[in-house]
């Protein structure tokens, strides 16, 4: 423990830039975390990484700047009726079992593998997951789009929803008023485990969260997204404690980042009210299938240094570097345009829709 304590003392310098830069960095991740419901930490714990921050003092100060930020989301989309409290509670203590195991893990390979270790088991995850959970719904997205069903206010449940709705097991069924229906815990205690244990190994926990809800228990997009809030919340507590228990956590980072996010958090939240289900999808898919490319890029880097492949030169390794910082910047102002410019578009159909009806009124 005291080994890992020394290795993470000496935290990034911080100027002028790199503060600002952070700043920007947690107004977008506040942004799409109040928008899509996930933390943000997709998109927080690559570009932390972009400046040199160790990985797993990213991921340690990530879920520090997140559980405060959390419950304010999680209030606020409280207020539109789109949390469902008692499903992101019941997830939420099963991912906290998954947060301790899977802090275990990380600062296992930290001790075993140093920083170049560390770095390259997150950002192997990233691009891994990122893949996987970003394609799926960005096709998702898109079949929703080509079938017309994305001008429709109702959500298909898939059949794998379908399916866990209608098992039976006395004991422990339990009533969610998103799913509008009964589920076993026995569904959802697996979910909020491996959504823990994600959350703590990369600080990312809707990657699993919200899909899981969506797709598997069957949770309308909006409700599932701002439950996560709840689950983030819980989960980012007791990740806090446990990392700084092991000196791992860059309060400094955290703290910068939350002053960010809690302007962009709310704007976000706003921006549910506006647009349909299927623009949440979009924007979750296209932001994580951008950061893939940018830690992706970081692979060979950290392999290189690890001894696993061929020394790459200076030069190289400092372009690929380079390059990953701007994708990465990429993600973010895409990602924020992509939210802003919904919520527009939203706001002012809205506008037009009432103005239609004052006039139709008017001429009564």
């Amino acid at each position: 423990m005291h080994d890992i304590i020394r290795e993470t003392a000496n935290f990034i310098a911080l100027n002028p830039g790199n503060i600002s830069y952070l700043f920007f960095v947690g107004f977008v991740g506040g942004l799409v975390s109040g928008f899509i419901g996930s933390g943000g930490a997709f998109v927080l714990t690559p570009a932390m990484m972009s400046l040199g921050v160790p990985g797993l003092v990213a991921v340690a100060s990530n879920m520090c700047h997140k559980f405060p930020k959390a419950l304010i989301g999680s209030i606020k989309r409280a207020k539109y009726g789109q949390v469902d409290l008692k499903l992101g509670i019941v997830l939420g203590i099963s991912g906290e079992a998954g947060v301790l195991y899977g802090a275990h893990i990380q600062e296992g390979i930290k001790k075993s593998f140093g920083n170049a270790g560390s770095d390259l088991y997150v950002s192997l995850s990233f691009v891994v997951i990122l893949a996987v959970v970003g394609g799926f719904i960005l096709l998702d997205a898109w079949k929703t789009y080509k079938s017309g069903n994305a001008q429709q206010e109702e959500e298909k449940v898939t059949k794998l929803a379908r399916w866990v709705q209608s098992v039976r097991i006395p004991g422990t069924m339990v009533y969610f008023k998103s799913l509008n229906t009964k589920i076993s815990i026995l569904f959802t205690i697996p979910l909020g485990f491996m959504t823990g244990m994600l959350a703590a190994t990369i600080a990312v926990g809707g990657f699993i969260g919200v899909p899981a809800m969506i797709y598997v228990l069957g949770a309308p997009s909006l409700m599932a997204s701002a439950s996560e809030l709840v689950i983030a919340f819980v989960m980012g507590l007791g990740g806090s404690f446990k990392y700084a228990m092991s000196g791992l956590v860059d309060i400094r980072l955290a703290m910068i980042i939350l002053a960010g996010s809690l302007f962009g958090i709310q704007l976000g939240a706003i921006g549910t009210t506006y647009v349909k289900p299927v623009i949440i999808k979009v924007v979750m898919g296209a932001i994580m299938v951008i950061v893939l490319f940018s830690r992706g890029l970081m692979v060979p880097v950290y392999m290189s240094q690890l001894g696993l492949i061929p020394a790459l030169s200076e030069t190289m390794a400092k372009n690929l570097t380079t390059v990953s910082s701007w994708i990465m910047t990429f993600a973010l102002l895409t990602g924020a345009a992509i939210v802003l410019r919904s919520m527009w578009q939203g706001r002012r159909a809205e506008q037009e829709i009432a103005g239609k009806k004052a006039f139709g009124h008017g001429q009564l």
